[in-house]
């Protein structure tokens, strides 16, 4: 056989495929605990609103609820001051926008915004 029909990769490209696929892998391990209490935010305040009295539940309630489901949930990136909590055509909306910063290596970090709420608004 000769070189020219020889196809493959070399040790440097399973070298370099390697270190990607391994960057990847970081990454991703990296954020699947904050995509996780995103859901679980968006899963929390559904909640709330969906079992609060509209014409009853008043701003502390809800807030005191949310705190609750936040430490059953393991949700440590909003408290429950941070909710905006509003009442729309007869129904409570619950919304929330925060920042999460999750660090790379080094001096580099990734910085996400979340935006959360349980009405059709925005």
């Amino acid at each position: 056989m000769t070189r020219k029909s020889q196809s493959g990769l070399s040790l440097i490209g399973v070298l370099f495929v390697g270190a990607a696929l391994a960057s990847v892998l970081m990454l991703g391990l990296k954020l699947v605990p904050v995509l996780t209490e995103y859901h679980g935010i968006k899963r929390s305040i559904a909640a709330v609103a969906s079992e609060a009295d509209p014409q009853n539940a008043s701003v502390p309630q809800l807030r005191n609820a949310f705190s609750k489901r936040a430490t059953v949930d393991d949700i440590t990136s909003i408290s429950p001051s941070d909710l905006d909590i509003t009442k729309e055509d007869g129904r409570i909306v619950i919304s929330v926008d925060y920042s999460r910063k999750v660090h790379l290596f080094s001096n580099v970090s990734l910085v996400i915004d979340f935006s959360a709420t349980t009405g059709a608004s925005r």
